[in-house]
């Protein structure tokens, strides 16, 4: 084995892998522990007795299906969520605090943004639905019971 490699095994256990209830495979779950830990693709695939490409293709379909994961986790955090702010294309994000305060104040949800730090959570998580002052494209403001704000691209 390679100095540098930490055992797979070893690593999996002390972050409770259990392939039973992972989307992952515990090959894929092998190949982004060890690279999270600083391992190479050509120092893995000799561990793991495999080719350096086939480690780049497990390594790239489990980033794949942790962004997967992540969507639905966040998709079903927006379905809980008691507050939803529906902003159609050309609104102007100025507007967008104060339509999410609004919602807030009638399902009693706190929110300890300010005006700025809403803007500015909006136009990050939107990405290229922002542009400068403009909503280009519908989006789907979620706020959480305890006042997390999430934003999801919504239906035209």
């Amino acid at each position: 084995m390679d100095e540098g490699v930490p055992d797979a095994d070893e690593v999996l256990a002390s972050a409770g892998f259990d392939a039973t209830e992972s989307v992952l495979t515990r090959r894929q779950a092998e190949v982004l522990a060890l690279r999270e830990r600083g391992a190479s693709q050509a120092a893995i695939a000799e561990q793991l007795g495999t080719s350096r490409a086939n480690i780049s293709k497990v390594e790239a379909s489990a980033r794949d299906n942790v962004a997967k994961s992540r969507e639905t986790v966040a998709f079903a955090e927006a379905l809980q969520a008691p507050v939803r702010v529906e902003i159609d294309a050309d609104t102007d994000l100025y507007d967008v605090p104060e339509m999410v305060y609004a919602a807030c104040d009638e399902a009693n949800v706190k929110v300890s943004l300010s005006a700025p730090e809403v803007m500015k959570r909006v136009s990050d998580a939107a990405g290229s639905a922002v542009r400068g002052r403009g909503v280009h494209a519908p989006l789907l403001v979620s706020v959480t019971s305890d006042g997390d704000i999430q934003v999801r691209e919504g239906d035209e």
